[in-house]
């Protein structure tokens, strides 16, 4: 199902979405990967604020590419980083900050997946490569956060956006994953690809 979602939404709203749906996102994001995870969990962990409101926004597994405008920020690129490089503290994240929809590619595993269904969040799959067509749906960097201490693209970027997408819910909070389906036909067709190399090299 074809779903446009307002930013922020509700646990209740998260759980009514399901494998196979389609998102398109208009709201906040907030960008993160390995490093301002690790800086958000640090200060949770000492009971210090953060300057935003993630529970109110979509996380963003991105480093995105962008530069100086005449008036604050311009996004040249903003394509999804690899998901799993989060497994390790995902589910530490999801259950400190209420997040309700990850967005990323490739998936996550099962400490994540366990994470949405206790939280009440789903991860959603955004094609990678097209990081400047996600940058078209960008229409305002609205704050960026720990730039000088971490860097462009370990930065926490907020981008308000428009139609974001489209987004393919891929795990959601009642034990859909779209990944654990597909693993027998993955396995069929690699299985079908080594026997033909091995056959055309005489195996």
């Amino acid at each position: 199902m074809e779903r446009e979602i307002r930013l922020p939404i509700s646990e209740e709203e998260a759980r009514a979405l399901r494998v196979e749906d389609i998102l398109y996102l208009t709201g906040t994001l907030f960008t993160a990967r390995d490093e301002a995870h690790h800086r958000m969990l640090e200060a949770h962990r000492l009971g210090e604020a953060i300057p935003f409101r993630p529970d109110e926004m979509a996380l963003f597994h991105c480093g995105p590419v962008v530069r100086r405008a005449e008036e604050g920020w311009e996004v040249v690129a903003a394509g999804p980083t690899t998901s799993v490089r989060m497994e390790l503290f995902e589910d530490d994240f999801l259950r400190a900050f209420g997040t309700r929809i990850v967005i990323g590619k490739g998936g996550m595993g099962e400490r994540t997946q366990a994470a949405l269904e206790e939280t009440g969040a789903v991860y959603v799959h955004y094609t990678g490569g097209a990081g400047a067509l996600a940058a078209k749906r960008i229409v305002a960097v609205s704050d960026v956060h720990w730039l000088e201490e971490l860097g462009m693209p370990e930065a926490a970027w907020i981008f308000a956006v428009e139609r974001f997408g489209p987004l393919l819910v891929t795990m959601d909070s009642a034990g859909g994953n779209l990944y654990r389906e597909l693993e027998p036909t993955i396995a069929r067709n690699r299985d079908a690809i080594f026997a033909r190399i091995d056959e055309a090299h005489g195996g």
